[in-house]
């Protein structure tokens, strides 16, 4: 299958091309008129004036005039909408690597060559819908996941360079800066050994994650202080980026840039299980396909929900506590009700408004498409580093108040990217799977505008 990747590749940047043309000869307006405004201030040198309306820095428009520097390019609507797509293009090359360091694999011989599985990933609908769009979704991806595997080579310095980057682009990925650091300290420490005739060195209890119990994670955070010097000498790149970000934040008075009265922090705990079921609707093809099928998958889960006194405990505690969550801390978003045009008014009204029982019935399900994830992701990795990426997603889905799919984008390559033994049939579905969702998508945004709703978008 590695042997038709070019194919693969080649095939994805022609039709991402062939859209773009689609969509600039039918969308001849700016679908988010912010932001090209003020790319185009940019391109003219205007440097001082700012929309108070934007939430996020600036990196796009800088971007977007260097690449104009670089080719010549004009800052019409069409230029401008060509940056994301490079960038959806060099997607595939960037998850390739990410890929590798999950599954502990060389990268292939030619860094022009993605893997197919890479490719499919790239396809992932909310990936693909923005990359043909001027917005900082995919850049913001792109530059997230060069940080990741910068630090997982071991190149810190270049890591944090690609992380300052990817925080201009939005501000909150500061948080996948230290992601990256993390990840990649847990695999050094997993796998470094004492040289011969060595003192043995310091060990971060940190069992495989499929035989680990609660009891291990107090195990692990009692041996953490013992490890903590052996890394410290890495954080110093990451750091620079962190005291960076705390100047920002104290110099702006918060984290949001812009119209910081619709985009109030607010403590969204449900989004936490939106996440998850999103997860599991859109990457259910890896989450079936492990060694051991559905079957297996599902017995699993049944066996973590219900297989002991202490598995049924924990579920009926979890249960409950998620309950008093969705009652407390469900947010009826002003603009999800108000906004037609995505898909998520309609989950909203026609799932969740539903019945009111009908947020508390989806309980079990979120529980067990947890489990069904930390089974998958856990097949070759250790407890911390399966619970390293749900440590992170708080940060950055806890505060926003808006059911958004956006916010999922970074977190769930991140999450797919983990399952490392994705059969070739699996990628294949998955990879219709998303380009059924595209193309249904693309065209209901194309050629569906409604007279005064407008089209209809994530």
């Amino acid at each position: 299958m590695s042997s038709l990747a070019p194919t693969y590749y080649l095939a994805f940047c022609l039709v991402s091309v062939f859209v773009l043309k689609t969509v600039n000869e039918v969308v001849t307006e700016p679908y988010m008129p912010l932001h090209v405004p003020q790319a185009q201030a940019y391109c003219r040198g205007d440097f001082y004036s700012w929309d108070p309306k934007i939430t996020t820095p600036p990196g796009l428009y800088i971007f977007s005039v260097i690449l104009k520097h670089i080719f010549a390019l004009k800052c019409n609507l069409a230029m401008l909408r060509l940056i994301p797509l490079l960038t959806l293009v060099a997607l595939p090359l960037a998850i390739t690597r990410l890929l590798c360091f999950h599954k502990r694999e060389q990268p292939p011989s030619s860094f022009t060559t993605p893997s197919p599985e890479a490719v499919v990933l790239a396809s992932f609908p909310i990936a693909w819908f923005f990359g043909f769009l001027y917005y900082t979704e995919v850049p913001s991806l792109l530059f997230v996941i060069l940080t990741i595997t910068a630090a997982t080579q071991g190149k810190h310095w270049r890591a944090a360079f690609f992380g300052a980057i990817s925080c201009t682009f939005r501000q909150t990925n500061v948080v996948w800066v230290l992601y990256a650091y993390a990840a990649s300290q847990l695999m050094h420490l997993r796998f470094r050994r004492a040289a011969p005739g060595a003192a043995p060195l310091p060990k971060l209890h940190d069992p495989p994650a499929l035989a680990a119990g609660p009891e291990d994670i107090f195990k692990s955070i009692a041996s953490a202080p013992h490890v903590v010097l052996d890394i410290l000498q890495n954080f110093v790149p990451y750091s620079l980026v962190l005291a960076a970000f705390a100047v920002f934040v104290i110099w702006n008075g918060g984290i949001v840039l812009g119209d910081k009265s619709n985009h109030v922090p607010a403590f969204h705990i449900p989004q936490l299980y939106y996440f998850v079921g999103f997860a599991s609707l859109f990457g259910w093809p890896a989450l079936i396909s492990g060694q051991e099928g559905i079957r297996g998958l599902l017995w699993n889960i049944w066996g973590r929900m219900f297989g002991s006194r202490r598995n049924v405990l924990f579920t009926l505690l979890a249960s409950i506590a998620m309950a008093i969550t969705i009652h407390k801390f469900t947010i009826h978003h002003p603009f999800l009700l108000a906004d037609n045009r995505h898909y998520t008014f309609y989950v909203w009204r026609r799932v969740f408004l539903l019945h009111p029982v009908v947020p508390y019935l989806l309980i079990p399900g979120y529980i067990a498409c947890a489990w069904a994830w930390y089974i998958r992701i856990g097949v070759d990795q250790t407890l911390l580093q399966n619970l390293l990426l749900p440590i992170f997603v708080l940060p950055t889905l806890l505060p926003t108040p808006l059911l958004e799919p956006r916010y999922f984008l970074i977190p769930y390559i991140l999450l797919r990217a983990q399952v490392v033994d994705v059969p070739g049939w699996a990628v294949v579905v998955e990879g219709v799977w998303y380009a059924v969702i595209n193309a249904a998508t693309m065209w209901v945004f194309l050629y569906k505008e409604r007279p005064g709703v407008g089209r209809f978008m994530w």
